[in-house]
């Protein structure tokens, strides 16, 4: 199994960039998808972004897509959330989640084994 921890989060206005990093332990991170996720309050946790097991593949919903790239460095067993263009509705607790590869660059939150425990994103307007 592997554990996750989320950093990177703050406090920002409108049209700034924060990259938000996921440090992977235990099984390497390169066995899985990884998953970014979001919760705003009051609201259901919803999709981000994925990369395939090397990167090579990404999954964006139109959302984030253009303005939000999600990386990795298996290396480093470290992934990567890369948000510009920050706006206020993009507010909220940001998650990283590991999947088996089997299921590709799932949407769905059931299909992601391990969780972080979140790191907080504040856009200012």
């Amino acid at each position: 199994q592997v554990q996750l921890v989320e950093s990177g989060g703050g406090l920002v206005q409108a049209g700034d960039s924060l990259r938000l990093s996921c440090a992977a332990s235990g099984r390497a991170f390169r066995y899985y998808t990884m998953g970014w996720f979001r919760q705003a309050p009051g609201k259901e946790r919803e999709f981000v972004a994925a990369a395939s097991w090397n990167g090579g593949s990404t999954s964006y919903p139109d959302s984030v897509k253009g303005r939000f790239t999600a990386s990795r460095d298996n290396a480093k067993n470290t992934g990567y959330l890369q948000m510009n263009s920050l706006k206020p509705e993009d507010t909220a607790i940001y998650y990283c989640a590991a999947a088996d590869t089997f299921r590709g660059l799932s949407r769905n939150t059931y299909e992601y084994n391990y969780w972080g425990e979140g790191t907080q994103v504040t856009v200012s307007s």
